[in-house]
Parts: C-alpha cells; sequence; structure tokens
C-alpha cells in the first residue's frame, strides 16, 4: 500500500508547481485567442508581466518586461524608458529570480520537459561557466543594440528578434497553429527558420539540461540575480547555524556558489536538506514552506488564512478568464451605416474611408478615397521600422512609376512611429510616384485604424489590390514581389 502511495506522490503537483501552472494561466488569461487566433490588444496590454511570457502569444493579457524595454529605447515619450524601468526594478528588488522559479511559465515548460526519462547533465564548472554567457546577452541584446537602433528613431528588439524561445513557441507557433491564420506563412523566411531550430535545440536540450535557458541564456533572469541578495522574496542563509555540509550545494540543480546568490531560482530544494536548518525564506511564511526537518502540522491560524488566500486566488483567476472570454476583439467591429457588400475580403467591396496624404514636409491637404479611385488601387501597409516593408517599397514604386495613368498606389504607415514616416520620404522617395498616407491611431500598438479596418491581424506589411470599382481583388499578407503586382494589374487591365 506505501509503495502504491509512493507512486501517485509523484504525480501530485508539488506547491511550486501549483503556483507556476496558476501564474501561466493568470498570464494567459485570454484563452479566446487561441480559439480565434487573434492577440488580445486591450488595455492590460500596457503592464508587463514579472516572467517571459510573448507579447504576441495568443493568450497574453499583458506585455513581455525585456520586449518593452527594447522597444522602449525608440520611443517617440522618453517616460516610456522610466515607466518600463520602473517596473523591472520593482520586481528585481521585491522578487529577485524568485520569479524564475515560481512565476515564469517558460520556466514551467522548461522544467516538464526535464521530467522526461533521460540522461542528465549535471552541473560543472563548464556549466558555471556559461551561466555567464546570459549576462553577455543582457548587455548586448537588452541594452547596446536597441540602444544603438534607438538613436536612428527605428526599434530593434534584439533579443525579441534574433533569440527568445518564448516568443518563437508562444508567438510564433502559437499563432501559426491557428487555421485563420494561414496566410502568416507567406512572411516566414530564414529569420523564423533559425529561431525555430534555436527553439527546438533549446527544448531538446532541456530533456539533459535542468532549465538550460533560464541558466544559459535568459537575459530577464541574469537582471533579476542581480538583486537576488537584496531582494524582499527568496532564500537566505544563516551562516551562524551552517556547518558547511555542502548538501545544500549537491541537491542544487543550478550554478550556484553560494545559497541565495544570483543563480539561485528559490525552488525551495534546499531548504529540505538543510540539518541544521539554517536555510529559510525570505517573505511571508504563508505561501512556504518549512524545513522538512522541523515539519509539523499547521497552525489553525495558518491553516485558515492558508484556506482563504486560496480561494482568493482561485476567484481572482475564475473572474480573469471569464472577463477575457467575454471581451470581444476591436478586428471584429465592423464600422457602422455599411452596405451588404462592404468587406475587407477579397471579392467585397473595400470599406469606403479617407486618407490624408502626406510627404517629406507632412501632410499635403490632399484627400484620397481608395475605393473610389476609378483606377487599379493598390493599398500597402507598411513601417520604417519593418525590415520586409522597406524592402518591398521599391517594387511598388516602379509599379506607380509604369503603370501612373491607371494604377493609383498608396502606402500607408502603421500607427507605430508615424513620425519617421516623412523623414524616410524626405531621404528615399522626395520625388514618389506612389502616394503616402499615415494610419490613424498612436504609437502604443501596431494595428491603426486602417490597418484593423482592412482586415489586418498584428503582422506586417499587407496589401490589397482593388478594380477600378473598389472592389478588393487580392489581399496579400508579408512580402510581395514585383512580378506579382505586375501580374495583378496586367490581368486586370487586359479584361
Amino acid at each position: 500500500m506505501s509503495s502504491m502511495w509512493n507512486k501517485i506522490k509523484k504525480w501530485i503537483p508539488s506547491k511550486r508547481k501549483i503556483m507556476q501552472l496558476y501564474f501561466a494561466l493568470l498570464f494567459n488569461a485570454n484563452l479566446k485567442g487561441f480559439v480565434t487566433g487573434n492577440i488580445y490588444q486591450g488595455n492590460s496590454k500596457i503592464m508587463c508581466a514579472p516572467g517571459i511570457n510573448c507579447y504576441s502569444c495568443p493568450g497574453a493579457i499583458g506585455a513581455c518586461p525585456l520586449g518593452t524595454l527594447q522597444g522602449a529605447f525608440s520611443a517617440k515619450h522618453h517616460s516610456t524608458i522610466w515607466y518600463v524601468a520602473g517596473i523591472l526594478l520593482l520586481y528585481s528588488i521585491m522578487f529577485g529570480r524568485w520569479i524564475c522559479g515560481w512565476l515564469c511559465p517558460f520556466g514551467l515548460i522548461q522544467e516538464l520537459v526535464y521530467k522526461i526519462k533521460s540522461p542528465k547533465l549535471k552541473k560543472s564548472p563548464v556549466t558555471r561557466l556559461l551561466s555567464w554567457l546570459k549576462y553577455v546577452i543582457l548587455v548586448f541584446f537588452v541594452f547596446i543594440i536597441p540602444i544603438m537602433y534607438g538613436f536612428r528613431n527605428t526599434p530593434l528588439p534584439a533579443f525579441c528578434k534574433y533569440i527568445c524561445p518564448a516568443g518563437t513557441l508562444e508567438g510564433g507557433i502559437g499563432l501559426l497553429s491557428n487555421a485563420v491564420n494561414a496566410s502568416y506563412f507567406r512572411m516566414l523566411g530564414p529569420l523564423f527558420t533559425w529561431k525555430f531550430l534555436l527553439l527546438v535545440s533549446i527544448i531538446v536540450g532541456c530533456i539533459f539540461i535542468f532549465r538550460l535557458f533560464c541558466r544559459f541564456i535568459c537575459p530577464l533572469g541574469a537582471l533579476y540575480g542581480i538583486f537576488n541578495k537584496i531582494s524582499f522574496f527568496g532564500i537566505k542563509l544563516d551562516k551562524s547555524k551552517c556547518v558547511d555540509c555542502g548538501k545544500c550545494f549537491s541537491t542544487c540543480k543550478v550554478d550556484i556558489k553560494h545559497v541565495g546568490d544570483q543563480e539561485c531560482i528559490s525552488c525551495g530544494e534546499c531548504i529540505n536538506v538543510c540539518p541544521t536548518q539554517a536555510i529559510s525564506w525570505k517573505g511571508p511564511k504563508i505561501l512556504l514552506k518549512a524545513n522538512e526537518g522541523l515539519k509539523q502540522a499547521p497552525s489553525k491560524k495558518r491553516l485558515v488564512v492558508r484556506i482563504i488566500s486560496a480561494v482568493v486566488m482561485l476567484a481572482i483567476l475564475v473572474g480573469t478568464l471569464g472577463y477575457y472570454w467575454v471581451q470581444e476583439d476591436v478586428r471584429n467591429i465592423k464600422p457602422a451605416g455599411l452596405s451588404p457588400d462592404e468587406g475587407n475580403t477579397a471579392g467585397a467591396t473595400c470599406y469606403s474611408f479617407e486618407l490624408e496624404i502626406i510627404d517629406e514636409n507632412g501632410k499635403t491637404g490632399e484627400v484620397l478615397k481608395p475605393n473610389a479611385t476609378e483606377k487599379i488601387t493598390i493599398i500597402n501597409f507598411w513601417g520604417t521600422w519593418c525590415g520586409p516593408c522597406v524592402a518591398e517599397l521599391p517594387y511598388f514604386e516602379q509599379i506607380a512609376q509604369e503603370y501612373g495613368e491607371d494604377v493609383v498606389v498608396v502606402a500607408i504607415h502603421s500607427a507605430l512611429l508615424q513620425e519617421t514616416a516623412a523623414d524616410y520620404i524626405k531621404t528615399n522617395y522626395p520625388d514618389a510616384a506612389m502616394l503616402f498616407a499615415c494610419d490613424k491611431g498612436d504609437a502604443t500598438t501596431l494595428a491603426g485604424e486602417y490597418f484593423t479596418l482592412l482586415g489586418g491581424r498584428d503582422a506586417y506589411p499587407r496589401t490589397l489590390i482593388l478594380d477600378e470599382e473598389g472592389v478588393i481583388l487580392q489581399v496579400l499578407d508579408g512580402s510581395v514581389k514585383y512580378e506579382e503586382l505586375k501580374a495583378a494589374v496586367d490581368e486586370q487591365l487586359a479584361k
């Protein structure tokens, strides 16, 4: 009977695992996003989740602190930098790497993968040396490279773009796995291939190496680790009780040199093996387990407080899941007063809206209705911050020059960093045959009013081709080639 109970106990999650699962659900409470394939863009996205959790995950209700920080270096309002830095400083001082061990969703994924039976690579001087790699990544990919691009007023979240496996898994695969986003496959290229291979390598590596990403790569863990010694939550050592037996060090799966140092993720395993109870928790004891050697039934008062805390946390989670489930996605809200044949898909008459044309000096005073030009009209959504967008602009300009009498080409800059459009036009297209305009919105989101109206789903570039009557002929997500544009125009002109 006891042996059966021991087997059952292996499947019962620990308090820490329950907490990790709880916060993974809380940070990704927009479960409807996984069904609809949409990214939530409501007001809660101005807040940063404390752990690695991608903004582009369909379930995410908050932003990633690293991604937000990198983007803030080129924000129009410098107060954004102080806002994000303040949040990160608050998390760091309050929790340190306790966040890594208890709150981070990607940390939970790594630990679950590590449970797969296989030979395990133990820590060694080599792994201890590799643990410094994340500090190098923090300096170069989170600070130096984004700041360099920030001086050019072009955001480049280098860590998110080139490394972050959580972004690839939660954002990339999370969106691509939904059939409604099938058009996104047009956008995939060498960068996604690199990041996908990196993700697979990290996940496979986590089978053999405990928390490979956290220990060697994660710059957020590196940042939190700097504050581990002074954080309010975490592990502490009473040196007067320590007998230097080394059990804490041998039990710990990460590359600590001392209990509670910058590598400690506050998992609490060392507390259970300390023979002198020299190791204990910092912070409220109500949520934390006691040393195995002193394990006693909790007092009635503590038991009542724990039950109340559990009920309150469960109520918060259920309420949050319910709230986000009923939130209507702004992209599903259609403008009022439209005729039945108007829409944003191929075969529908394009929604009617007015664009204020701009040039290198700003607004020209000219207004354009893209569905009423009486010419073939090509609408391209782009942004100076978007590499593929900038790369394909010459194709649109070439079409505008070659078919000037029969085709109108209008490039609509995204709501993000609109102020960069005029400078870019002045430098690269001062006498352009195509027209330029800016989307309506502000710098807090990519998805401006017109982009949303015409069915945009978070990713740039996006192109629509209209016939002379304003009917949508083609909708193209991702980069296009000159040949595609020319073929579409020639086909329509031949009719």
